[in-house]
Formats: C-alpha cells, structure tokens, sequence
C-alpha cells in the first residue's frame, strides 16, 4: 500500500472509530486508533501514516510525534472533507 492508499484507509478508520462533530470533522483519541485490532493488522506504521496526514492537512493532533501510553489521550482530528 503506497501512502496515498494508507491515508485514504486512515480517513475511513478515523470515521469508523470517532466520533463525527458538528462541524463535519471527526474526533478519535490515538489510543482508541493504536489499540484497535483492524488498525493494528493494516496499518505497519500507523504514528508515520499519521504524520504524513498531517504534513498533508487532513488530520490535526497536538505533538509531533505520537506513543504508545504516553499520549493515548491526544485527540486526533480528520477535518472535514
């Protein structure tokens, strides 16, 4: 799966697992996302695809990096199509 692919398969899992705001964007928390099994078995790099959606504009998340335990609170945000 090329990046492009990863951050389309990443949109559809933010919007299984979150929860859909008023404004149309999507919220999940990254441990919601790291300890899902469906994730764990498509995604091999789940923090990298992440920051790749980011650098692209289609996910917002405080932090630069994200682990495991230590920011299983920071909320993920898929803005809104």
């Amino acid at each position: 799966m090329n990046v492009d692919d990863e951050i389309e398969q990443l949109r559809e899992e933010i919007k299984r697992l979150g929860r859909k705001q008023n404004d149309g964007s999507y919220k999940v928390t990254f441990g919601v996302l790291f300890n899902d099994d469906r994730c764990a078995n498509i995604f091999e790099a789940l923090v990298g695809t992440l920051r790749a959606a980011k650098k692209r504009k289609i996910v917002t998340y405080d932090g630069e990096l994200l682990l495991q335990g230590v920011h299983d609170n920071v909320e993920i945000i898929l803005k809104e199509a």
